[in-house]
């Protein structure tokens, strides 16, 4: 992902994203602009707030829209999840406003531009955040599932879910979301079609 802007301070971050209007993620003075998602995105993201938001009703947690920024505390990375569900009271950052520290799962949808660095640096960063138990990684080409579950301080377990009968389980909020309602009304592309030389004519 590609700096946007070097050498602000969180204040001037602050105030870029209220004049603009536009999502950023900052680490350590460094500005990187946030990617605009596809309709198949914004149509996972939608099921999957509605999934969540339902089976957690009566629930001491609450699912949350992109609107969320969350900070990393141990690396300082502040970004926008695509949903995430905070469990108990939100734990603000001091720094910057509406800013949230204590994530209990967090959901990204994989776009092409962005895939290696959500798969690598990104996922490494939210590993980092103490309350996070489970990470959840979904692609938009295909159903495709994966899901991080912390194990100890320094152990993850990964489930990969593939097939649309199957339920993504989500132990630490007590909740599953069948892999049919995060993919519900999602069109997938027809695979490409290999071209199988012609002979020549003899």
């Amino acid at each position: 992902m590609s700096v946007a802007l070097k050498g602000l301070t969180l204040a001037e971050y602050e105030k870029l994203e209220l004049q603009t209007g536009i999502k950023h993620q900052y680490l350590r003075g460094e500005v990187f602009a946030m990617v605009g998602g596809t309709p198949r995105h914004a149509q996972i993201a939608g099921n999957i707030i509605r999934e969540g938001g339902n089976g957690l009703k009566g629930r001491p947690c609450v699912v949350y829209t992109a609107d969320l920024r969350v900070k990393i505390e141990s690396t300082g990375l502040y970004t926008y999840p695509d949903a995430s569900i905070v469990c108990g009271p939100l734990e603000l950052d001091a720094d910057l406003h509406n800013t949230v520290l204590n994530p209990t799962v967090i959901f990204e949808i994989l776009s092409e531009s962005t895939e290696k660095y959500d798969r690598g640096r990104k996922s490494i960063h939210y590993r980092q955040i103490d309350s996070l138990q489970e990470l959840v990684l979904i692609s938009q080409d295909r159903a495709l599932v994966e899901c991080y579950s912390r194990q100890d301080e320094s152990r993850w377990m990964l489930v990969t879910l593939s097939r649309l009968e199957q339920e993504l389980n989500l132990t630490s909020v007590g909740i599953s979301i069948p892999l049919a309602e995060i993919y519900r009304n999602v069109v997938f592309d027809p695979p490409e079609q290999i071209q199988t030389p012609q002979s020549e004519p003899s």
